[in-house]
């Protein structure tokens, strides 16, 4: 919900400033609106636009490789938890209570990841979800090997946790990167400044004014989506938890 009141707003600077620059186009001198003054002002405004085209793209491209990055992190996890699942159950019918354990871990990780409450998600990285990964560990590490394949099976079995445990909070860490706020600031102000020469020089027409609104639009959506992929993990663009749903669905059979 905070990335579209962002959006709203950043949205409404940049066509008001279309406004504004229409309404200073009655105010100003005849001379500062000479062609000479215009292909100055273009020039400086030329600069900024490149400036700003520059970071919206670097942004987009950065927050896009986050995302990714946490949907690859979270495919990883659902596969390595589905190989302890499948390395317990060949250690023995003895890890069966490790099994279910892990299986309803995994379950509330699912489930709060799947959960549209804000409060839940801020939760992901609670003492609670980690101590029941540790407890998993614990249990694995209580096993009594009676030969080499055990031994062997209890080994892989403790490195398959320790790479659930390094990727949870790998992904929770990227998650929670947030945009520079003084970098989104800027860069909405280099876009006023852009609309508002667009407002100072342009026609007064339907046509000019239904364009400059689209590309008011148009930026503000860029930067409702640079906002979406930077928090992967809830708002309008999330990464897909199907792949969790279903590693879940084949734990503890």
């Amino acid at each position: 919900m905070r990335h579209l009141f962002i959006f709203f707003i950043v949205f409404v600077c940049a066509s008001g400033s279309v406004v504004i620059g229409s309404y200073l186009r009655n105010v100003l001198p005849e001379h500062h609106l000479s062609e000479e003054s215009a292909g100055s002002v273009k020039l400086a405004i030329g600069l900024i636009a490149t400036m700003a085209a520059l970071v919206l793209g670097l942004l987009i491209s950065s927050a896009k490789g986050s995302f990714d990055s946490v949907s690859s992190v979270l495919l990883d996890t659902a596969a390595h938890v589905v190989r302890l699942d499948r390395t317990l159950a060949k250690y023995g019918p003895e890890t069966q209570p490790i099994r279910e354990a892990l299986r309803q871990s995994y379950a509330a990780a699912v489930e709060t990841l799947a959960s549209d409450d804000p409060s839940r998600l801020a939760r992901t990285d609670d003492p609670e979800a980690a101590r029941r990964v540790e407890d998993v560990r614990r249990l694995v590490e209580g096993l009594a090997p009676r030969d080499d394949v055990q031994r062997e099976l209890k080994t892989r079995a403790l490195l398959l946790v320790d790479e659930v445990f390094a990727t949870r909070w790998l992904a929770i860490l990227k998650e929670k990167v947030p945009l520079p706020m003084p970098l989104l600031v800027a860069l909405v102000l280099w876009l006023v400044a852009i609309f508002a020469t667009f407002g100072l020089y342009a026609p007064r027409n339907g046509t000019t004014i239904a364009v400059l609104l689209v590309c008011a639009l148009s930026s503000s959506g860029a930067i409702f989506l640079i906002l979406e992929l930077n928090s992967p993990l809830d708002g309008v663009v999330r990464v897909s938890l199907t792949p969790l749903r279903e590693a879940l669905a084949v734990l503890g059979k």
